[in-house]
């Protein structure tokens, strides 16, 4: 699960942050409004996390606008203003979910995972080929019926490769899939799959295809 976290308090935000990818999910962080609706443009996220008292561009505008734009990720407002007025304004603005600080990390942590599994309308929530199965929400993946113990990583690169289903991914899209940060070796992809490969065992699934990347 992709996760965008608009909170102008820095350091709240990188909290968060960490924490949600330590959960095995992908989280990014914007600082204003107009920050989140660029990262959004450029990137499917499928649940953001939005401050509505942003700098720019309010948490409230950020919901009508990508809501008016059929933008599928689900929106949840983290905010301090928690009276039932504030509650039921927010959730008139299109919000999906509502939820005042200080917060519970659990609670955060248990409603993301109930938005994510609402959608996108008609998005996969388990990905499967060639007996290879990964539950996106549970965050388990199987082959055969065998639970594979994977890596966050090697969890990563799995999911994007059934999600191309069948195509071509390069050591970039895998890269972008997969890590937070730029990984200090040029090649942690490679020894990745390698990893990824053992543990899935044989007959090997995963395709090296010469010059361009990847396919499963």
């Amino acid at each position: 699960m992709r996760v965008l976290i608009v909170e102008d308090e820095e350091e709240l935000a990188e909290m968060i942050a960490d924490g949600l990818r330590g959960e095995g999910m992908s989280a990014d962080v914007a600082h204003d409004g107009a920050t989140a609706l660029q990262m959004a443009s450029a990137t499917s996220y499928d649940v953001l996390v939005l401050d509505r008292d942003l700098p720019v561009v309010g948490g409230d505008a950020v919901c009508r606008t990508l809501n008016a734009a059929g933008y599928p990720a689900r929106m949840m407002m983290l905010t301090a203003a928690g009276a039932l007025s504030d509650i039921v304004d927010g959730l008139g603005q299109g919000a999906d979910d509502y939820l005042t600080k200080p917060y519970s990390y659990i609670e955060l942590v248990a409603r993301l995972r109930a938005l994510g599994r609402r959608g996108p309308a008609g998005a996969p929530t388990v990905l499967e080929r060639h007996g290879v199965r990964v539950d996106t929400v549970r965050r388990l993946a199987e082959r055969d019926g065998r639970l594979l113990r994977l890596t966050p990583k090697e969890l990563g690169v799995l999911e994007a490769l059934l999600e191309a289903d069948g195509g071509i991914l390069t050591p970039a899209q895998l890269l972008d899939a997969a890590w937070q940060t730029p990984p200090e070796s040029r090649s942690a992809v490679k020894v990745t799959v390698h990893q990824l490969r053992r543990k899935l065992g044989e007959p090997p699934v995963i395709e090296t295809v010469p010059g361009f990347g990847y396919r499963l």
